[in-house]
């Protein structure tokens, strides 16, 4: 892709912006609302507050790196790029991870809210807030059937992305109006229990395991798909700003609607917020409203949202198989691109294969399968500020069209800030995702010694920090205070500081790590300055396909 002319057809600012506000428009608004509610009551509001910062930090940093690096797929490859192939392998494998897990949940968001449709067949898909065995392949076809769509008419749905933004746009708007206008009960967020009835841990846990860091993970179709755009250096970072913003807005304003709609007496009935458990929130509250016109709406809206956004992952999650498998450590056959769709459909294929996994498995519910999945994004995000860091230290003279203010600071901050993310997601989340991201190292080995590769140590040096920063905030997570899930251990208030502090050391590890990994050579030549340190324009890839503009 050429990274250097600015004039280039390609997506407008626009377009990109859809791009990133259909992504965070999925499925998280249809249950963020609702789980945050429950574990959080009222201050659920500052926990979407929380995260928006969190994510917009992690964002900023990928602004920079993705703006130097136009790359389709280029999360999975910022690993790669500043500390060579293993942690590449490794970072890449936790960011295909995270984005494949979206295609499923998506499904599964769609079939839980059929459960509220007035038919039998449909409320039996929902049992005991878990899918039957009807909503499970209710849910595998949902799957199928958008990945089908994808495979045969990907750039039909990509043309139609902007629209189906716009649709997903002013449906949680009027939903929030109407919500309101039926009777807003302000005492909902001072009585059962006080602005935050479970404590202000719970705030934390609800940024990390309830949704709201799930919700804002659309960023990354932005950094992943903005390589296309028209001008990425400009264009990358006020997408983001745009998009983010945006998608805060909409989910105060539906966590608002949400809190202050919910009858009193149902709350007392409940004994409070931990008992509003609804399998579809919106639409089952607009069900105890009367509010029919608004429940098929919703109805409407939980087909259009979660598969909207799922057009953006099934191409994300496709390049970053693409991406693994030119680097060597999946198979080369999975880059194989069709001559006239202009897709791998050999990765789509490993993604379905992924998908349904994860259905049969650990998908029973959208909330279940998201706190793990939502633990699997914030390891993805560690590579942003580090990578930032290294690039800073080792490649001066890269084009920078975005620079981070303040990075010294703000990068090791970030950084702590996703630790600790990853700590309030709760034991044993915690320890489920460290163990799937570590598959990959003995999986890294096997290739590299496939390959001949002669001295392991030398490849795998750059990555023990990555390793050793898993195994640690497992061992943390595990031994913490009981309020996020561990043993009690490590007092409340202490863990999170410890996780904070500990964090710190690993990221000017794994800076120091990656200026040596570059004094060594390995991570090869520069898509952009090239082996010889003068800036190049990259090999020319395909449009992305989540959207046009």
């Amino acid at each position: 892709m050429d990274v250097g002319a600015a004039n280039r057809k390609g997506l407008s600012l626009f377009a990109l912006i859809m791009i990133g506000l259909g992504s965070i428009f999925g499925s998280g608004w249809l249950f963020g609302a609702g789980q945050a509610a429950r574990v959080a009551g009222p201050a659920s509001l500052v926990a979407w507050v929380i995260g928006a910062v969190f994510i917009g930090m992690i964002a900023m940093s990928y602004a920079e790196a993705g703006a130097a690096y136009p790359l389709p797929g280029a999360m999975a490859r910022f690993g790669s790029l500043s500390h060579g192939p293993v942690l590449g392998f490794v970072t890449g494998w936790a960011v295909w991870i995270a984005t494949a897990s979206l295609i499923p949940i998506e499904a599964i968001a769609g079939t839980q809210y059929m459960s509220s449709w007035n038919f039998g067949w449909a409320r039996g898909l929902v049992t005991d807030g878990s899918l039957s065995g009807t909503g499970l392949a209710t849910a595998l076809f949902l799957t199928c059937a958008l990945w089908l769509a994808c495979y045969w008419s990907v750039a039909l749905l990509a043309r139609a992305n902007n629209l189906l933004t716009l649709v997903k746009f002013a449906i949680p708007v009027l939903a929030v109006a109407a919500l309101i206008a039926s009777g807003f009960h302000t005492g909902n967020f001072t009585d059962h229990g006080g602005f935050a009835p479970n404590g202000w841990s719970a705030v934390l846990t609800a940024v990390s395991a309830s949704g709201v860091v799930f919700a804002f993970n659309g960023f990354q179709a932005v950094v992943n798909l903005g390589g296309a755009a028209k001008d990425p250096g400009r264009a990358i970072p006020r997408a983001l700003v745009g998009a983010l913003s945006l998608g805060l807005l909409i989910y105060l304003a539906l966590q608002v609607a949400f809190l202050g709609a919910v009858p009193p007496e149902r709350l007392t009935e409940a004994g409070g917020w931990n008992g509003i458990d609804f399998a579809s929130p919106f639409a089952d509250l607009a069900k105890l409203l009367m509010l029919h016109w608004v429940v098929t709406m919703l109805q409407f809206g939980a087909f259009i949202s979660p598969n909207g956004a799922n057009i953006g992952n099934v191409a994300s999650a496709a390049y970053l198989a693409q991406n693994l498998a030119e680097t060597g450590f999946f198979p080369k056959k999975i880059a194989e691109v069709h001559p006239r769709y202009g897709v791998a459909r050999p990765a789509m294929w490993l993604n379905l294969g992924f998908s349904v996994l994860l259905l049969l498995t650990i998908g029973h519910s959208w909330e279940a399968l998201a706190s793990v999945v939502s633990a699997a994004m914030v390891v993805s995000y560690l590579m942003g500020p580090i990578a930032v860091g290294v690039f800073r230290r080792t490649k001066p003279d890269l084009p920078r069209p975005f620079r981070l203010p303040a990075a010294t600071v703000l990068c090791p901050l970030t950084f702590a800030f996703a630790a600790c993310a990853l700590y309030w997601s709760k034991w044993p989340n915690t320890g489920k995702v460290a163990l799937l991201t570590l598959v990959s190292v003995p999986v890294a080995a096997v290739v590299l010694r496939r390959r001949g590769e002669k001295s392991l140590r030398r490849q795998f040096a750059p990555a023990w920090w990555m390793v050793a920063f898993l195994m640690w905030m497992a061992l943390l997570s595990a031994l913490g205070s009981t309020e996020f899930g561990g043993h009690g251990v490590i007092p409340g208030g202490v863990d999170t500081a410890l996780v904070a502090l500990s964090s710190l050391g690993f990221y000017f590890w794994a800076v120091r790590a990656g200026v040596r990994a570059h004094e060594a050579g390995l991570p090869g030549p520069d898509p952009v300055l090239g082996a010889t340190g003068t800036a190049v324009p990259a090999p020319r890839s395909p449009e992305p396909v989540a959207a046009v503009s």
